[in-house]
C-alpha cells in the first residue's frame, strides 16, 4: 500500500470524517462516462475523446500496465507536452495502482536520469521527437545505468524499435484476458493512498517528489471548482506547461464537474490566443508571464475572445498592473492561485471578488485549508504584520517520497509546512504575499521587498518583464539591481528608471541602483523567473568589473 508518508493514521482519520477524503479523480472519470457517456470530456490538437471513450482509454492503457508486468506501487515516469496523453495517464496509473510522475518536456539527460534512478522508474512515457529533441535517443543513450526500466512508451505517430506504441497499447482490448472492472478495482488506488508525486520547482539542479494523496487531489477539484463558478458547460484550457500549479484545474476542477478539458502546447502567444478562440475556452490556465505575452499580442492583432470567463493564474505572483489591463482590454476575470508544488494547500481568490481585492491579495484559505503568518520567533504575528506563510490542509502534499528527512525538516510536528514566502493576513483573512524569504534584500539593514518595486516598474510604459535581485555590495551588504525585459522597439537608462520610481513617492532606500537589460528572464520549471542565476549573474558581473578596475 502507498502509504502517505506523513500522515498518521489519526489524521487520515480525520480528513475522511471530516468530508474532505471521500474520493478519487480516476473515479471522477468513471462516473462523468456513465453519467454523460457522449460529452466530449479531453482534446488537443490533433484528437477528441469523449467521457465513454476516455474511460475505455484509460482502462485499457491500465491493464496494458500491468500485463507488461509493472507492479502495485511501481512508478512510471511520463514526459510529455501538454496532449491528451499527459492528463489521461494520471488516470490510468491511478486505476493500475501504479505511482505517476508527470515531468516536464524539457528536461534533458541530467534531470532524467536522476529521476528514473531516485525513484526507481520501471517505465518512461515520452515523445520519439519534440521540438527538435529525440527524448527516445536521451533515453536509450542512459539505459545502461537504469536497470529497473523496463518500459519505454512513445506517444507519437510512428515508434521507433524498442519502443511500445502508446496508440497501440490504448487500442488494445484486453478483456478477453481480465474482466476489466472488477479486476481493476482491485489494483486501483483507495483514496487515502498515494497515487502522484510531482516534481518541485528548486534552483538546485534536482527536484524533490511531493507525493500527493489519491483523495487530496480529488478535493482540490470539490474545493476549488465553485470559487470558479465551474459548471458542466466549461472548456477548461491548459496553457501552460506544467504538472501543477496553473494547470491544476485541468486535471481536478474539470472533471469533478464534467467540464472539457483543453491540452494545448506553448507555441508563443499568437498560436494561444488563436486556440483560445477555436476552441471557445472559457478558463485559461496560465502563468503571469504567458498573460503578458498574450496581452501584447492581442494589442496588435484580431481576437474574438468573447468565450472566456476566467483567466486562472499561478505558479508566480501576478502584477495588478497586467490584472486590471486584462479585464479592461479582453475582458474575463483573472482569478489568482497560490501555492507551492511541496505544500499544495488550496489558496485562492472568489470569482466574484471586487478587482481590487484580487490585485492586491490572493484570496483566502478554501476547503479546510490554514494558513498562519509567523514572526522570526516562531511565534504567530499579529493582522497585518509581515512574517513566514505556514500552512497545512486536507490537499496538501503528504511528504517527499523517499526522503523522510527532508520530510521531517520542511514539516513540524503540527504538520505546518513553512512556504519560504513572505506574507500578511488582513482582518478578513485575506493573504498578501509579499515575496520569497530568500530574495528578500536587506540593505543596511532596511528590508526590500521585491515585489513592491517589480509592481511598481511593471507600470512602465517600457517594461514587459522585470526581477528585482539583490547584488552584493562592500558598504551596505546588499543593493537592489533590476532585470528588465524592455518591450519592443522601446529603450532605457538607469536615470529615466529612477526618476520614474521616485514619482511613485516610494522610500530612496527601495530604489534599485543598477540595470540591466536582458532579452528574456530565465525561468525554471516553464513558469518560476530563476532568481538565484540572475543573483549568480550580477555577482559575476561585479567581480568582473572590480578585477578589471584593478
Amino acid at each position: 500500500m502507498a502509504k502517505p508518508s506523513r500522515y498518521t493514521r489519526e489524521e487520515i482519520e480525520k480528513y475522511v470524517a471530516k468530508g474532505f477524503w471521500k474520493t478519487t479523480i480516476s473515479n471522477m472519470w468513471d462516473r462523468n462516462a456513465n453519467e454523460y457517456a457522449n460529452k466530449a470530456a479531453i482534446e488537443d490538437l490533433r484528437t477528441t475523446l469523449t467521457w465513454a471513450g476516455a474511460k475505455q482509454w484509460t482502462d485499457r492503457m491500465a491493464l496494458n500496465l500491468l500485463e507488461l508486468g509493472i507492479k502495485r506501487d511501481d512508478v512510471i515516469v511520463v514526459q510529455l507536452p501538454n496532449c491528451n496523453e499527459l492528463n489521461l495517464f494520471r488516470v490510468a496509473s491511478e486505476k493500475a495502482g501504479v505511482l505517476c510522475i508527470p515531468v516536464i518536456a524539457n528536461m534533458r539527460e541530467k534531470e532524467m536520469e536522476y529521476i528514473l534512478r531516485y525513484t526507481d522508474a520501471r517505465a518512461v512515457v515520452i515523445p520519439w521527437n519534440h521540438r527538435r529533441f529525440d527524448h527516445f535517443g536521451m533515453i536509450e543513450s542512459m539505459r545502461s545505468v537504469l536497470p529497473k526500466l523496463e518500459h519505454v512508451l512513445v506517444v507519437d505517430d510512428k515508434v521507433p524499435d524498442g519502443a511500445l506504441s502508446v496508440a497501440r497499447l490504448a487500442n488494445e482490448p484486453l478483456g478477453q484476458r481480465y474482466t476489466e472492472t472488477s479486476y481493476l478495482e482491485e489494483r486501483r488506488y483507495k483514496p487515502t493512498e498515494t497515487s502522484i508525486i510531482n516534481l518541485t520547482t528548486g534552483t538546485t539542479g534536482f527536484p524533490k517528489f511531493a507525493e500527493y494523496p489519491a483523495a487530496a487531489n480529488a478535493a482540490w477539484g470539490e474545493g476549488q471548482s465553485p470559487f470558479l463558478r465551474l459548471t458542466l458547460a466549461d472548456i477548461v484550457a491548459a496553457i501552460a506547461p506544467a504538472a501543477r500549479g496553473p494547470t491544476l484545474p485541468v486535471y481536478y476542477d474539470a472533471p469533478w464537474v464534467g467540464a472539457k478539458a483543453v491540452m494545448l502546447q506553448w507555441n508563443g502567444p499568437e498560436e494561444a490566443l488563436r486556440a483560445i478562440e477555436a476552441k471557445k475556452v472559457t478558463v485559461a490556465c496560465l502563468v503571469p508571464t504567458q498573460l503578458a505575452m498574450m496581452m501584447e499580442q492581442f494589442k496588435i492583432g484580431s481576437y474574438d475572445l468573447s468565450s472566456i470567463r476566467v483567466w486562472y493564474s499561478a505558479g508566480a505572483l501576478m502584477p495588478p498592473s497586467l490584472l486590471k489591463e486584462v479585464e479592461e482590454r479582453i475582458g474575463g476575470t483573472v482569478v489568482i492561485d497560490y501555492g507551492l508544488v511541496d505544500f499544495g494547500g488550496l489558496i485562492v481568490q472568489d470569482f466574484e471578488d471586487p478587482q481590487g481585492l484580487r490585485m492586491h491579495t490572493v484570496g483566502k484559505p478554501r476547503f479546510g485549508t490554514e494558513i498562519m503568518i509567523v514572526d522570526e520567533d516562531g511565534k504567530a504575528a499579529k493582522i497585518g504584520n509581515v512574517g513566514e506563510i505556514l500552512g497545512r490542509g486536507p490537499t496538501c502534499s503528504s511528504g517527499y517520497y523517499k526522503d523522510p528527512k527532508a520530510t521531517s525538516e520542511s514539516w513540524n510536528k503540527d504538520g505546518w509546512f513553512a512556504m519560504g514566502d513572505l506574507g500578511k493576513i488582513d482582518e478578513q483573512g485575506n493573504l498578501s504575499v509579499v515575496g520569497r524569504k530568500k530574495d528578500m534584500i536587506i540593505r543596511g539593514g532596511q528590508n526590500i521587498y521585491p515585489s513592491e518595486i517589480e509592481n511598481l516598474l511593471i507600470t512602465h510604459p517600457k517594461i514587459l518583464e522585470v526581477a528585482i535581485v539583490a547584488m552584493p555590495d562592500p558598504v551596505m551588504g546588499e543593493k537592489a539591481c533590476a532585470y528588465v525585459v524592455l518591450r519592443t522597439g522601446e529603450s532605457l537608462i538607469l536615470e529615466e528608471m529612477t526618476a520614474f520610481l521616485r514619482e511613485k513617492n516610494i522610500a530612496s532606500f527601495k530604489i534599485p541602483e543598477r540595470l540591466e537589460i536582458i532579452d528574456r528572464l530565465p525561468v525554471v520549471s516553464g513558469q518560476k523567473v530563476d532568481k538565484k542565476s540572475l543573483g549568480q549573474d550580477i555577482a559575476k558581473k561585479l567581480s568582473n568589473e572590480k578585477e578589471d578596475g584593478e
